[in-house]
């Protein structure tokens, strides 16, 4: 058996280790999503936690982990009698790949038992592992929306319902979610941010000597890992023994309406959304008093709860940041806030913080990113004649969309077969059966039941005669933005305008589930300043920061954006792009516009087209014809609905 790093030896990431913490304590706080850089540890740490939750029992033989004391009246396994044989096992930790499908998540049925048999032969998802247990999404912002909607359903209601041609299936699932994500691969929408009870900003350190006690111990573990583990047995028992503790408290702590009322004026005072903030904060605030050993709930477990319940439902447009004003927290608290107090100093508490990594309890400070700091959002002069233009506020622009029927990823933009969306057919399956069209089975199987030896009721059914539903609904796509940086477009704070449009299409790519590129070009080259990505965050911050100045290398900013669709196509080759082309169309460096142009040619495109005053040469218009693409200006970008055709 693989050892699993122990949960003590974590240095750092305080935050992190008491979200889990406050989890383990009370599922009811709503699982933790953890936003961070890549190699954080972030895994680890989760791996970690699950190693120390306390065994279950279960009935024996249940492959949905029933309570023996409390079995679920709905378990597919049940009726579960009294007196049944129990087991205890470890709590699961059960881990939701970014390719799941939803019958993996939920659970399926053996179709052809069903109709052949009569019998409802269902196959547990990964929820009915995951209850009682921990459920961890590595990447979960890059999960399709409909299976994280199914997820944090599940996580809410604490039930996992499956319903398959008139087979309706309902089982518990009760877990301890943890969502884990990288923000420059993509952010979560608002609306699914907030299902999460719990968020947390990880960060490696930038102490060189707490970053060498990582490595330190790290190397050690590697070196002899059960000798390392035998090392911090101790710490882990205590670990697991309080954490029990804790659990067994949860319902005696009590919430004077005192603390109920800072939480309602906390959630109020920073204008979060709903309510599901103060419930939230309010079972932390709980959780945290039992993991401190306190029967009453004070003021610095409410604080401790809205630093991690708060920052991520502060969020008022896609391009927000997550995080808080901790001075506002202190001043919304009231004068009998002081989060110097060590909470410790109840003897209830348990071991004091810092004794031990195990007792992550300190608030940790975090930095807010205050919107006149971010750059580009003012005119700011750059040496050499550049200058960088602010953006305005985005405004709601057209459907731009790819023309044809593709099979990309679901999303919102272009016509897609995917696994959502209305009925339009049947066909046989490609692999495995993923969602039965019943009717054009039925069909298939009918012209043999005669040769198959039919006698009386029931069709005999062979896996040649299953057939899939084929569905059209909505893909994403990619979009590229080929922008023009040069100086031209600093003429007449064009580029403000150029920006603000931009940046109205990025978040139009947001609402619609698209993957974005940009491309610059001024000077003598073309740069790739973003390549493609799922952060439209990352891309209205490169945005706001993209300076103006110099030539106008237009060709070289073709080709460097042929270049990139050509490596997203073998990346990526389901995934059809759409070009956006932001330009007056002049050239005055850079080769050849109109053979470069040709290497484009056969990919959907739209030309932006930024010329203005009373004299027009049409240069983007004319561009826009050797594209084989429309030419929409730049002030009717709001208004334009069409399809952006192909070559051809």
């Amino acid at each position: 058996m693989t050892a699993t790093y122990p949960f003590s030896a974590v240095v750092g990431m305080e935050d992190l280790k008491l979200a889990l913490l406050l989890n383990a304590v009370s599922p009811r706080v709503g699982g933790v999503l953890v936003r961070g850089e890549k190699g954080t540890a972030k895994s680890t740490v989760v791996r970690a936690l699950a190693a120390q939750l306390p065994q279950v029992a279960v009935v024996a033989g249940c492959r949905f982990a029933c309570d023996p004391a409390e079995p679920d009246p709905d378990c597919p396994d049940g009726p579960h009698e009294p007196g049944e044989p129990r087991a205890s096992r470890p709590a699961a930790l059960v881990e939701l790949p970014v390719g799941a499908s939803e019958d993996r998540l939920v659970g399926s049925l053996d179709v052809e038992r069903a109709l052949t048999e009569g019998v409802k032969a269902f196959e547990p998802g990964l929820l009915a592992s995951a209850h009682r247990g921990v459920l961890y999404v590595d990447e979960v912002n890059l999960l399709h929306d409909h299976l994280v909607d199914l997820l944090l359903d599940a996580a809410a209601l604490g039930r996992c319902y499956v319903e398959r041609e008139t087979v309706s299936v309902r089982h518990a699932a009760r877990f301890l979610l943890v969502g884990t994500m990288n923000p420059e691969e993509g952010e979560l929408r608002p609306q699914l941010l907030d299902r999460f009870g719990l968020t947390v900003e990880v960060k490696a350190s930038r102490e060189p000597s707490e970053r060498a006690e990582v490595v330190r111990r790290r190397l050690a573990f590697d070196a002899d890992p059960a000798g390392f583990v035998a090392r911090w047995v101790s710490a882990e028992s205590e670990l697991a023994a309080r954490i029990a503790a804790a659990r067994a408290r949860v319902p005696s702590v009590e919430l004077p309406d005192e603390r109920l009322e800072q939480i309602a004026t906390v959630c109020a005072g920073f204008e979060v959304d709903g309510l599901r903030a103060d419930i939230v904060t309010a079972n932390a605030a709980i959780a945290h008093a039992a993991w401190h050993g306190r029967e009453v709930v004070t003021t610095e477990d409410v604080r401790a709860a809205a630093r991690l319940a708060l920052p991520h439902r502060r969020r008022r447009d896609p391009f927000d940041a997550p995080g808080m004003d901790e001075s506002r927290l202190d001043d919304l608290l009231g004068p009998d806030n002081n989060p110097d107090d060590d909470p410790d100093d109840d003897p209830g508490a348990g071991p004091p913080q810092g004794k031990g990594p195990q007792d992550p309890g300190g608030p940790q400070e975090q930095a807010t990113p205050q919107a006149e700091d971010r750059p580009g959002d003012a005119d700011v002069d750059k040496p050499s004649g550049e200058s960088v233009a602010k953006a305005a506020e985005p405004y709601k622009v057209g459907l731009l969309k790819v023309p044809g029927v593709g099979e990309g990823v679901a999303g919102r933009r272009s016509r897609g077969r995917t696994a959502q969306g209305k009925a339009i057919g049947a066909r046989k399956p490609r692999d495995r059966m993923r969602d039965l069209h019943l009717s054009a089975t039925i069909l298939a199987a009918a012209p043999y039941q005669k040769e198959r030896g039919r006698q009386g009721p029931g069709l005999l059914l062979k896996q040649d005669d299953l057939r899939e539903t084929i569905r059209e609904g909505r893909e994403g796509n990619l979009v590229l933005f080929v922008v023009d940086a040069s100086g031209s477009m600093a003429a007449r704070k064009r580029m403000t305008a150029v920006k603000t449009a931009v940046l109205s299409l990025l978040l139009d790519a947001y609402q619609r589930r698209d993957k974005i590129g940009l491309v610059t070009f001024r000077g003598a080259t073309a740069e790739v300043t973003l390549p493609p990505t799922s952060s439209v965050e990352a891309g209205a911050a490169r945005l706001r920061q993209l300076p103006t100045g110099g030539r106008t290398p237009l060709a070289a900013g073709l080709v460097r954006a042929a270049e990139v669709l050509r490596v997203e196509r073998l990346r990526d080759p389901s995934r059809r792009p759409l070009l956006v082309l932001v330009t007056d169309g002049r050239a005055t460096s850079g080769g050849d516009v109109a053979r470069a142009a040709t290497l484009l040619r056969g990919t959907a495109s739209v030309v932006v087209d930024c010329e203005s005053g009373p004299v027009r040469l049409g240069l983007a218009v004319q561009l826009a014809a050797r594209l084989d693409a429309p030419a929409v200006r730049l002030e009717e970008l709001g208004t334009v609905v069409r399809d952006y055709r192909k070559a051809g």
